[in-house]
């Protein structure tokens, strides 16, 4: 695999046809692809942590990992290793995801990654006081919190 410079609506497109459970973001700091050389098999999209607290000016999030059916094994951890070089590469300090609790995390353990801990679900009620959100089911579900420094 080798990464590929893609667009962000390239990445949404691609969100958009593969994600199990998100739809696209509204914006990015940076979106990578991964190719097998044939086609696009994977992207990742890292922007400012949603979580206003860890918004310090020093973190970013990949708000999206999204590989296709037709990925090559290991191909989430590379996309999520490759974010961390670039975000380093543009002076990022710690780079953060979520997964769900039914999720394994073995692509972020497999790419360096730890687990930092654990949110419990989200209120459909709190959610709609923040103007231009939808609410998707996933946010109400319990998530593990990782990181890499």
């Amino acid at each position: 695999m080798r990464i590929v410079n893609i667009t962000f609506s390239e990445a949404c497109e691609f969100v958009r046809n593969f994600h199990r459970h998100n739809k696209p973001p509204v914006g990015h700091v940076f979106s990578i692809g991964a190719s097998d050389g044939a086609q696009l098999v994977g992207v990742s999209i890292c922007d400012r942590p949603v979580a206003r607290a860890l918004d310090d000016g020093a973190t970013l999030e990949v708000i999206r990992c999204c590989t296709s059916p037709d990925a090559p094994k290991g191909c989430a951890s590379f996309l999520y290793s490759r974010s961390w070089r670039a975000a380093c590469a543009l002076g990022w300090a710690k780079l953060v995801t979520y997964t769900l609790q039914s999720e394994s995390g073995a692509s972020l353990r497999g790419a360096g990654w730890r687990l930092i801990g654990t949110l419990p679900e989200r209120d459909a009620a709190g959610w709609k006081s923040r103007p231009g959100r939808a609410w998707q089911p996933v946010v109400g579900q319990s998530k593990f919190r990782w990181e890499v420094v």
